[in-house]
């Protein structure tokens, strides 16, 4: 193989921040942070979801919001829908 071609492959600490859950692994990404787990201290990446977290492999649906998407699509673009009602009544 040639050399200074390959990034630097380490253990990495992943963590879960949505379920708090930590993952040591090997791994070639970039990162600043650091973090001590088990008395040793490790490259840190913090993540949104991992499979700890996703409805596919824990079988839970979270639901985020109260309202429907229906709801919350009319809420955000209702305004953009059609004629407003005076522009309606000023055309008859």
């Amino acid at each position: 193989m040639r050399k200074d071609i390959h990034p630097n492959y380490q253990d990495v600490l992943f963590h879960d921040t949505n379920a708090d859950v930590f993952f040591l692994t090997r791994s070639t990404v970039k990162t600043k942070a650091t973090r001590e787990y088990e008395g040793t201290e490790y490259p840190y990446y913090p993540l949104d979801i991992s499979s700890a977290s996703h409805p596919f492999y824990t079988g839970e649906q979270r639901k985020t919001s109260t309202e429907g998407r229906v709801a919350s699509f009319n809420k955000r673009f209702g305004a953009f829908g059609g004629r407003s009602k005076k522009a309606a009544d000023s055309a008859e």
